[in-house]
């Protein structure tokens, strides 16, 4: 950027100002189009018409041929514009970068965007004091891996985020949903909170609604709260009805009371119920803890049933590797889990494998008691009854620590 341009006669034309690429050309995009700055003037030179890059840009033609206009040429895609400062997904590390340079290769006298510079390094080339910084350095720690360490990313391993408003500009939808659908959806949780709020929204509503569920399901409540913002009201209730109960009610209790009643109100009838329920228990407590999604079976079932089960609910939001075991009336009878009776008889009882002690709490047990028991027995997940021994829901293990990491966090900053 800034090279100076001469025309085919070597009379300067102008500088070098930005480069048009053309992203539908295999894995790296190729230049297609150089925009010359002279002055206040901007033109277009297509790259038949460029007859090198090196020191200098070489024109074929002469400057009276050169059309100047006085706007920025109109471009769906150029590398000053779209990639320089602009936050970039790492698909390989899974995580999100800023542009500070980029690498060009040369083929065959066409010019690719090979690699992205994330590094220290990309910041002081583009700044001019590079030469300078690199002798300092050199001087007083030449050993320093900033000497030699360069902090690129391949190409083919990005994937630009959209901004709202041109978002079909900068990135192919098609393209972006097969790059996100292969990165866990906890790891692009991350990766969206770490963006600003425009990047997250049109990211989140790029992606397909099976995984904008699971990535909505492993945001923070803070971010939560912050992305319905930019949603509407039936985006959110279709968010609220597929994520986990308990998540649904964490964000629910979140949220001020008016604006909570009207997303239960849009909800159907049953979700509407479980999660009313959900809501009425005090937040620290196991009833205000727990989730209603969880794999049960009667009394009479046998393992083959548990093996159905399972096979049936794959794609279940909550736990399948604990099965509860209910009588008639839905009373708690015993715990099972996939490793307690995965090789066992198909037609042995379900209840026979059962661990022989019955852990449980009650739905007003505060929640220090239900990390107690958990931590006792070395269990990822307990059942809550009601006094009626009646099943109401399961606690998993990641439900409390986030409560007690949170409680501890609370303690911690008091003391600073």
């Amino acid at each position: 950027m800034g090279m100076h341009v001469v025309d085919v006669q070597g009379q300067h034309a102008g500088h070098l100002h930005d480069i048009i690429m053309n992203l539908n050309t295999d894995i790296y995009p190729k230049a297609s189009e150089l925009v010359i700055r002279r002055g206040k003037e901007y033109a277009r030179i297509n790259w038949d018409e460029i007859i090198y890059i090196e020191q200098e840009v070489r024109l074929k033609k002469t400057v009276d041929k050169i059309i100047f206009f006085k706007e920025m040429p109109k471009a769906d895609f150029t590398l000053r514009r779209d990639i320089f400062d602009q936050q970039v997904v790492d698909m390989h590390d899974q995580r999100v970068v800023r542009v500070n340079d980029i690498y060009l290769l040369c083929v065959e006298n066409q010019l690719y965007a090979a690699n992205v510079d994330v590094g220290l390094r990309g910041i002081f080339r583009r700044l001019g004091w590079e030469q300078g910084i690199d002798f300092v350095v050199s001087r007083f720690k030449p050993q320093a891996p900033y000497l030699t360490r360069e902090e690129l990313i391949p190409w083919k391993a990005t994937q630009v985020l959209p901004k709202l408003g041109r978002m079909k500009s900068v990135l192919k939808l098609d393209v972006a949903k097969n790059n996100f659908n292969s990165i866990p959806s906890a790891a692009l949780a991350d990766i969206m909170q770490d963006l600003d709020l425009f990047a997250r929204v049109s990211i989140f509503k790029s992606i397909d609604a099976s995984l904008q569920t699971r990535v909505f399901t492993d945001m923070t409540l803070d971010f939560k709260e912050e992305l319905i913002d930019q949603l509407t009201e039936n985006e959110v209730a279709h968010l609220i009805a597929n994520i986990p109960a308990d998540e649904a009610t964490d964000l629910l209790m979140k949220l001020p009371r008016e604006r909570s009643q009207h997303f239960l109100d849009l909800l159907g009838s049953e979700t509407n119920k479980k999660l009313r329920k959900l809501l009425s228990f005090a937040k620290d407590s196991a009833g205000g803890l727990m989730t209603t999604e969880y794999l049960f079976l009667k009394q009479d079932a046998t393992v083959e049933d548990a093996l159905k089960k399972i096979r049936e609910n794959i794609d279940f939001p909550g736990t399948i590797f604990f099965l509860y075991v209910v009588d008639e009336n839905h009373k708690y009878l015993g715990t099972t889990s996939l490793r307690r009776f995965f090789t066992e008889d198909p037609q042995k009882k379900l209840l026979d494998t059962c661990y022989p002690e019955n852990i449980h709490v009650y739905t007003d047990d505060h929640m220090e008691h239900v990390a107690l028991l958990l931590e006792r027995h070395k269990s990822s997940s307990i059942p809550v009854l009601n006094n009626q021994d009646i099943l109401q829901g399961i606690i998993t293990i990641d439900d409390v620590l986030e409560e007690l990491i949170s409680i501890a966090w609370h303690k911690y900053k008091e003391k600073l």
